[in-house]
């Protein structure tokens, strides 16, 4: 059984049904916090220091989040939430600059269209790993994830030095613990297997794994709380795709945001070399052909 809803209030406003932003890196939760945050009545917090130190804590060590009940985790993300959501002068100034750019802050912000916003929502990245805990400190929660060609998000990831800095052999310390979504090591003994693998490899592996936390969300949450895009929508059609979100959220979200930004699908084909695009299909394999991608 759930929790009751208790009603935090953010600068004097209750957050109520607050939206949550999941995917895989590189999955296209950036284009979507860009559609949310720049529609009216949002405000869309992306990689704020609070939350990403909690964030990757659960990460490191997914215990947390389920240790005695999980209460204790889910109160910690919503303090970081609410120091994340407060606004005042120079807020802005403490975003990160992907944040500022997707709310297209040229100034000094902040990035809110006048008025008071009616909805609150976080599309930090690797928010999916911290899902039970958000699901439990907001009952009424609405989450929106995204699913893209494993080959796509790889060809990206490998490109990005944040992404990159993950996959060194030190990250995995005696203290991480087995299984590990985030890393998508599920056991000790494949340690040195992770370690000795090519960044192809270990980007395969976190793809793969967060897929599987997808579907596993598929599976406990109800429609009412739950959306899945493909970002190959997104970028092909995204009227109809914001048309849904709207419809989901019961709120209206622009598609105008998304036009420009989003890469043509496929292109891994030109940025993978064959060697590398062979470890993500052979890391991946049953993923990618679940989910149409083969």
């Amino acid at each position: 059984m759930r929790p009751p809803l208790h009603i935090l209030v953010v600068n004097g406003i209750k957050v109520h049904r607050p939206v949550f932003v999941l995917g895989a890196p590189h999955s296209g939760t950036d284009l979507l916090a860009r559609a949310l945050k720049r529609s009216p009545g949002f405000h869309v917090t992306m990689g704020k220091s609070a939350v990403a130190h909690v964030v990757y804590a659960f990460a490191r060590k997914p215990s947390i989040i389920v240790r005695n009940g999980g209460d204790g985790a889910s109160r910690v993300l919503r303090d970081a939430l609410a120091q994340s959501w407060q606004l005042g002068p120079g807020t802005c100034g403490e975003c990160a600059a992907a944040c500022r750019e997707a709310g297209g802050i040229t100034g000094s912000g902040p990035c809110l269209p006048a008025g008071p916003p009616a909805r609150f929502g976080d599309a930090s990245p690797d928010l999916l790993y911290s899902a039970p805990a958000l699901l439990r400190a907001f009952p009424d929660a609405r989450f929106v994830q995204l699913i893209r060609d494993g080959r796509d998000t790889a060809a990206d990831m490998m490109a990005d030095p944040a992404c990159l800095a993950w996959f060194r052999p030190g990250m995995l310390s005696e203290e991480t613990e087995f299984p590990n979504p985030f890393l998508g090591v599920n056991k000790e003994e494949h340690r040195d297997r992770w370690k000795d693998m090519p960044a192809a490899g270990k980007c395969a592996l976190r793809w793969r794994s967060a897929v599987r936390l997808s579907a596993e969300l598929r599976r406990l949450l109800p429609p009412e709380q739950l959306l899945t895009l493909r970002y190959e929508d997104l970028a092909a059609s995204p009227v109809a795709a914001m048309s849904s979100v709207s419809d989901f959220l019961q709120a209206r979200v622009s598609a105008v945001p998304l036009y420009g930004p989003a890469a043509r699908p496929g292109t891994w084909r030109a940025r993978l070399s064959a060697t590398d695009a062979g470890w993500v299909e052979k890391v991946a394999r049953d993923e990618l052909g679940r989910l149409g991608y083969l």
